[in-house]
Order: C-alpha cells, then sequence, then structure tokens
C-alpha cells in the first residue's frame, strides 16, 4: 500500500496524509487547533492558554498573564498559572498548550538546577534563552500536526549586564528574539503590544521609567484591553473578583504581586467606581 498520494499537492506533508485517512479534519467555522477523530470517538479539542506580556521598567522587568484557559469555546478554567518562575531571575510565561508549556517549564526549572549545583555558578543568559529554543524545536512535529504549540516568553535579570533586565519572545520553531523595551504573546497580543506601544511612546512616562504601581497600572490595562476584543483572554473579572498573575523580576529576585495589592489598584485608578 502507498502511503503517500503523488498527486496531492504535498505529498510530504504529514498532516495532508492524516486528513486523506481521517485521522485530521479542520475543526469546522473555527480558527482554532486541528482534531483528532477516529471511530466512535469524539474529536479532541486541545486546552489553550493566552495572553501574556512582559515589558522593561524601573525596577526591571514586569511579567503578566491573564489566568483564562480555553478549549474551543469553552472556558475550561479562569484561574489558570501562565506565568512560571523557574530559577531567582527567570520567569517563563506561556502562550499556547498548556500541558506542552508546563513540561517545558519543569525541564527548564531541572536543567537551571542541575547546570547550578554541578559547576557552582548560574547558567548563562545565553544558555538560559537557546535551552528554551532547543525545546520548542524539540516540539515541533507536534506542532507540524497542528497541536503541542507553545509560544512563550522569557524575562530574566542579568546581574553581570549593564542592561540587567532582558525580555525575550519566541516563534512556534524556536526562533529567540530580545525585546528592546515589551513583548506579548497568545490571541490578545495584538491589543497587549498597541496599549504598551501607546505607553511607551506617549503616555505620561516611558515605560522604562515607570515606578512598580506606575507600572502594575499599565499591565492591568493592556490585560483588560485585550479581554474587550479576544474571548479566550480573561482580563480582569470583576464579578468573580479574579485578576492577572503580575510578578516582577529584578536585582532582589522575583515578587509576586498580591491578590489584594491588584485590587485596591484597580479599584483606585482604573475603575473608581
Amino acid at each position: 500500500m502507498e502511503l503517500f498520494d503523488s498527486s496531492s499537492a504535498n505529498p510530504g506533508d504529514f498532516a495532508s496524509v492524516l486528513r486523506r485517512r481521517g485521522i485530521l479534519r479542520e475543526q469546522e467555522h473555527s480558527e482554532g487547533p486541528l482534531s483528532f477523530t477516529g471511530a466512535n470517538h469524539l474529536p479532541v479539542q486541545e486546552t489553550q492558554a493566552t495572553t501574556i506580556l512582559a515589558f522593561k521598567f524601573a525596577d526591571g522587568v514586569l511579567v503578566a498573564g491573564d489566568r483564562r484557559a480555553t478549549a474551543g469555546n469553552v472556558v475550561m478554567y479562569d484561574r489558570a498559572d501562565k506565568v512560571i518562575e523557574i530559577d531567582r531571575h527567570s520567569v517563563m510565561a506561556i502562550a499556547g498548550s498548556p500541558a506542552t508549556a508546563w513540561e517545558m517549564a519543569r525541564v527548564l526549572e531541572h536543567s537551571f538546577q542541575f547546570y547550578r549545583r554541578s559547576q557552582l555558578q548560574e547558567m548563562s543568559v545565553e544558555g538560559k534563552v537557546r535551552a528554551l529554543s532547543k525545546l520548542l524545536r524539540d516540539n515541533l512535529g507536534m506542532v507540524l500536526q497542528g497541536v503541542g504549540v507553545v509560544v512563550p516568553l522569557f524575562a530574566t535579570y542579568d546581574l553581570s549586564a549593564p542592561d540587567p533586565a532582558k525580555v525575550f519572545f519566541y516563534d512556534a520553531m524556536g526562533a529567540q528574539f530580545e525585546a528592546t523595551d515589551f513583548a506579548a504573546s497568545g490571541s490578545g497580543g495584538p491589543a497587549v503590544r498597541s496599549v504598551l506601544y501607546y505607553e511607551n511612546t506617549w503616555g505620561k512616562a516611558p515605560l522604562r521609567d515607570l515606578d512598580r504601581e506606575g507600572a502594575i497600572t499599565v499591565a492591568l490595562k493592556a490585560l483588560d484591553t485585550a479581554a474587550e476584543a479576544d474571548t479566550a483572554t480573561g482580563g480582569i473579572d470583576r464579578q468573580g473578583k479574579i485578576f492577572p498573575l503580575i510578578k516582577i523580576v529584578s536585582r532582589q529576585g522575583i515578587t509576586s504581586i498580591a491578590h489584594d495589592q491588584l485590587s485596591s489598584l484597580f479599584r483606585a485608578v482604573i475603575s473608581p467606581s
């Protein structure tokens, strides 16, 4: 039996072979991920986590993510953790498949810890960034099948660098890019980037000059704006009192912003009523 149909436009495309055999099909009326089907089985919809952002400010790097995880048009969970501490000065924010992303975060954490204990020093920033890039490249097979896509952000604080605050963003194939001031990813990323660009260019002060309270306020505004245009972004749930997860990476290490602080700042600055 011939595996590939030589008459197809792309006979070497594995996903096309799966579609012809009825194993993989596009979701109807949706731009979401592909679904696997089989005899007597319902299509499996992959859980997705969006939206994340990171930007440099006066104290270091702020990393934030909304809390919503979806599967198609269903809200699977409204308290997902998309901002994960990797070591004392590194944070990974996840957009895409949480199952794959959380496993990548665990691998990174153990890799950095093993290097630190075996070499008696921290891994270089270049090494950390490339380690995540390799995990994304190793996941390329799943990406080509339409599942397990992860497009993360990585933030760290390099104590030995003249500009210690670092923000990196990636594509699904593992290409890495260093952001000058800010980065965003996920389905709400375009709206977030628009808000951050506006604040950085025409706001009261550039992002790098903001104090901690000002930076948190900008992050809340950006995610709340994204939630207005993107149903997969939870933003700020006023009724459920659910706020984004925000962490700050600085010389002192990683600080998680408490829920009470986010709530009081939101009521005082963004939604006084």
